[in-house]
């Protein structure tokens, strides 16, 4: 049993200002005696190992390792995944909902905190971590049955929590993933679509959903699952643009057109996701679709001249010269040294007979390359 007044508690915060208001509030509150504290999660993982504590107070964002990447490491470890953990964010993201879901925090409180507010959640923790409800019991049970490899035993103890609690989607996730590794791939499969059902916002059981369909090769269903998945979380970007992928190679185009779309709008400030995007979309010949894309990148990225020389051939490529050859001067003229953008523009010139303008540019390159092969090629045939 844990006591409130006694118990030992790790505050996880990297603003020093919050952990000391913190420790001020649970003095006047009287909860907990030895308070331990950490900058990152890194640190508070550490702090766990080799401390004994009876509750964690997290920050969800915070350098290094942030509150929900502790969390999923404090979950994985037999030794300390047992320990109560508040959640404390200043933001009312629906990501902050997806790990509190996946990762089971106890409680989570909205800064800035109250008195009341913090007293009402920790009291209620602790009391849920005295008194557990039957449910919780059966599940403890149905773990321990899973990890001796006992997965009959461990369906037989979920089911019995579901009984108790049949509306529960984390109960009816775990009961269809059990399933699953039975084999029994139609009674999963029902459970996580029950799962859904019951909770809109369960982005877990859907991405789970979205596995199962993709083995089946049912890509227009998993497509729409992620679609889904996207309105709620920004958390499965990676695995949503394999799907994707996957989806344009198997012939599914306006599905992986739509589901990129999704993406994009969702990571405008993910430079790296969306450059990925487009190499993609270019290597399977999206060309009309990529031009769109691209453009509305460099609308918010102008000064990216790697991104406007993708354009470039991108127009190059959907036929439009002009739109390509606007792109390559404005690489060129940010870029006086490069060989490859003047080539660019000489090739658009001469194939449109406007001799003296590429007789320039050939100039230009063989100015800094004297001995450049395809500028001597293309002067000769001038």
């Amino acid at each position: 049993m844990i006591d409130i007044k006694t118990m030992t508690i790790l505050i996880v915060d990297d603003m020093k200002s919050m952990r000391l208001t913190l420790r001020k509030m649970l003095r006047n509150l009287e909860i907990g005696k030895d308070l331990l504290f950490a900058d990152n999660g890194k640190s508070g993982l550490s702090t766990l190992k080799n401390s004994s504590c009876d509750l964690v107070i997290v920050d969800w964002s915070m350098p290094e390792m942030n509150g929900s990447q502790m969390l999923a490491n404090l979950r994985r470890d037999p030794t300390i995944r047992d320990i109560p953990v508040v959640m404390v964010t200043a933001e009312n993201e629906r990501d902050i909902v997806a790990d509190v879901a996946e990762y089971e925090v106890d409680g989570y409180l909205l800064k800035p905190l109250t008195l009341a507010a913090l007293d009402t959640k920790i009291k209620s923790v602790i009391e849920a971590a005295n008194h557990p409800e039957k449910a919780k019991l059966h599940l403890l049970e149905a773990r321990a049955c899973e990890e001796a490899g006992n997965i009959e035993g461990a369906i037989d103890e979920t089911r019995k929590a579901l009984a108790l609690k049949p509306k529960a989607s984390r109960i009816l996730r775990k009961l269809g993933l059990l399933y699953l590794e039975t084999k029994k791939t139609e009674i999963g499969e029902k459970c996580l679509q029950k799962a859904v059902a019951v909770n809109c916002q369960d982005t877990i059981s859907r991405s789970h959903l979205a596995k199962l369909y993709i083995n089946k090769r049912a890509f227009k269903r998993a497509a729409q699952l992620y679609m889904e998945i996207l309105s709620f979380s920004t958390r499965y970007f990676d695995s949503a643009v394999r799907l994707s992928e996957s989806l344009l190679i198997n012939g599914f185009r306006n599905e992986g057109r739509m589901l990129f779309s999704r993406i994009m709008s969702k990571s405008r400030s993910n430079r790296v996701l969306q450059e990925k995007i487009i190499n993609i979309c270019l290597e399977n010949q999206e060309y009309e679709f990529v031009a769109e894309i691209v453009t509305e990148a460099i609308k918010e990225n102008p000064s990216n001249m790697d991104l406007m020389y993708k354009a470039g051939t991108i127009y190059l490529e959907t036929g439009d010269q002009e739109k390509a050859l606007e792109c390559f001067v404005t690489v060129d003229n940010n870029r006086r040294g490069d060989i490859k953008t003047k080539l660019q523009i000489a090739k658009i010139h001469f194939n449109n007979r406007r001799i003296l303008q590429a007789d320039d540019y050939l100039n230009r390159i063989l100015r800094i390359d004297p001995s450049n092969k395809e500028a001597l090629k293309m002067r000769r045939q001038i």
